[in-house]
């Protein structure tokens, strides 16, 4: 079965690569794995205030995820797996694809305008000959009835 990896965050072009994942998935009689990243907060004196931060940015993520989860199943059908993981966001990728040899693709959103994103950029840049699966980049300028076309 075609698993396809969508990284997903608040952005619109994580939205149109979920799109594009579920489509895909859909499609193929795939399935779709969306994963949430939380960057890890910067050391704080005191651990109380921290550990406050990084439950809320697990929270949102949960939110996140829960949310995608649930616009993805409406639209299409495909119920996903999700997973949230904490720290860099490009080492949490690599390990992820790493521990998942199943994984068929890692789907991108790139930003519409502008830099495309830093997962985009490394992804797609000095790390995509070395990666287990093709990455596919969705460009954020379409509009949904091009990815539905696309995919």
């Amino acid at each position: 079965m075609r698993i396809y990896l969508v990284i997903v965050d608040e952005t619109a072009e994580a939205r149109k690569a979920l799109r594009f994942a579920s489509r895909r998935a859909q499609k193929t009689g795939g399935a779709v794995h969306v994963l949430a990243l939380i960057p890890k907060e910067d050391f704080l004196a005191w651990g109380g205030v921290q550990a406050t931060i990084e439950a809320e940015s697990k929270d949102r993520a949960e939110a996140l995820v829960a949310s995608a989860a649930g616009t993805l199943f409406d639209e299409s059908g495909v119920r996903p797996a999700m997973s949230i993981r904490q720290g860099d966001a490009v080492s949490n990728v690599k390990e992820f694809l790493a521990e998942h040899n199943e994984v068929s693709a890692l789907v991108l959103g790139a930003a519409a305008t502008g830099s495309p994103g830093p997962l985009v950029a490394h992804f797609a840049g000095s790390e995509a000959g070395a990666l287990p699966c093709p990455v596919m980049v969705i460009p954020g300028s379409l509009e949904n009835e091009d990815i539905d076309r696309l995919s």
